[in-house]
């Protein structure tokens, strides 16, 4: 079993292993402004998601013959989940379908962050950074906007949670932060390998060499190639997401514990054998919905001040490639959800997907700023201004407003 019923407790604080990060002096008040507890977990996609499939513009005209054997379909067995006229879900998303309909999820299309180009390394940077571009950084956004939280708000007394072998770089800050890594979470994997080796290459080339070898002949060892993310995810990983899930929703379930969470889930690079209806895509997106309607369930009493964001680097290129698959692309989608959230809407400034319309010609075009997004949940459901977010957690993003109406 991946994680057994954790309890916000000192055993658990004192468990000490490489992964886990006890937490630093706290500040001891509680939120004066209201009587809100309110809970955040960003859960970040990391391979880049194809929002194409995952949320079907099947209304487009050009939809069909660009996405070809992966396309959605509004008829079938395996009919996609319709949200309104022109948009529709993945089939294997009942559970966010639900929530779609009882007005707790919302979909945003269409939508970037600021980085137009296609490294997974530097995407995930810009993602978690909140930068406006590739930058050296050692803090991420969420990290300053606990920081930022006022005295006397009880979010910041609770603090921080990073769950995972290392703290994600959005977590990463002077701000009060625990880590928490399930027992049976995979160990760091390929993405820490090669962001150390990369590390090394540009400080120590010699001992860059030898570390290449070294990852070169334990992946020879273990028949896991560094890329074979292509891979139909099996059971275990999609136990992995539930139960990451579930573990994180009890931790900020406690009284004690964080209200603010970040979550990775690794393995969305589809670059072969995709799938449409079903297929690699299909069981990732299976095993998602299934890790929603956990955190639903671990935190129904709190659901209603809860709110949830899923995001990725970026998306997938709009024409199928000829292995089956997609291509690094641009814009892509978001999803919010939880209780606190005024979904039932996909909100989309939607650019078409004729050639000419396209980002390159040959992605989704962003039409809107995923910096927009996240300023306007920031806003509402934690309290921070349009200045502090344009300042200091967003720097340099005066000219992205906070996106309005996306909080009950």
């Amino acid at each position: 079993m991946l994680c057994e019923t954790p309890s916000f407790s000192r055993r658990l604080l004192l468990k000490g292993s490489a992964s886990f990060f006890a937490w630093s002096h706290l500040p001891r008040f509680a939120r004066a402004a209201d009587r809100r507890d309110p809970r955040f977990l960003t859960i970040i996609l990391r391979g880049a998601l194809d929002g194409l499939s995952a949320v079907a513009p099947i209304g487009d005209p050009d939809y069909a013959a660009l996405r070809a054997q992966i396309a959605l379909s509004r008829d079938g067995d395996t009919a996609a989940l319709p949200l309104d006229g022109f948009f529709a879900l993945h089939p294997a998303m009942p559970n966010l379908l639900r929530l779609f309909k009882a007005g707790q999820a919302t979909v945003v299309h269409a939508v970037a962050s600021p980085y137009r180009e296609r490294s997974h390394f530097d995407g995930q940077d810009v993602l978690e950074s909140g930068l406006g571009g590739v930058a050296s950084v050692s803090s991420g956004w969420l990290n300053r906007a606990l920081g930022a939280l006022p005295a006397g708000d009880r979010v910041v007394r609770k603090g921080a949670l990073g769950i995972g072998p290392v703290t994600p770089l959005i977590l990463r800050g002077s701000a009060p932060v625990m880590g928490w890594a399930p027992p049976a979470l995979p160990k760091a994997g390929d993405d820490l390998a090669q962001r150390v080796l990369d590390l090394y290459t540009h400080r120590d080339p010699v001992l860059a060499a030898a570390l290449g070898a070294g990852i070169e002949s334990s992946r020879i060892a273990e028949h896991a190639p560094m890329g074979t993310g292509n891979r139909t995810p099996g059971p275990q990983l999609d136990r992995i997401m539930v139960q990451a899930c579930e573990g994180a929703a009890r931790l900020m379930m406690a009284d004690d514990g964080p209200r603010i969470a970040a979550l990775s889930i690794d393995g969305w690079d589809t670059h072969a054998q995709e799938g449409g209806a079903k297929g690699r895509l299909a069981a990732l997106l299976g095993g998602l919905d299934r890790a929603i309607a956990a955190l639903e369930t671990a935190m129904r009493p709190v659901w209603a001040d809860t709110a949830i964001t899923i995001v990725t680097e970026f998306g997938r290129t709009a024409k199928v490639n000829g292995t089956d698959g997609t291509d690094h692309g641009t814009a892509t989608v978001a999803f919010l959800l939880g209780g606190a959230i005024k979904g039932g809407k996909v909100i989309a400034d939607w650019p078409g997907l004729k050639e000419a319309n396209l980002y390159e010609r040959r992605d989704l075009k962003p039409t809107t700023d995923l910096r927009a997004v996240l300023k306007g949940v920031l806003s509402d459901h934690l309290g921070l201004s349009e200045s502090v977010l344009a300042a200091q957690i967003f720097p340099d993003s005066a000219h992205v407003k906070p996106m309005k109406g996306l909080l009950a």
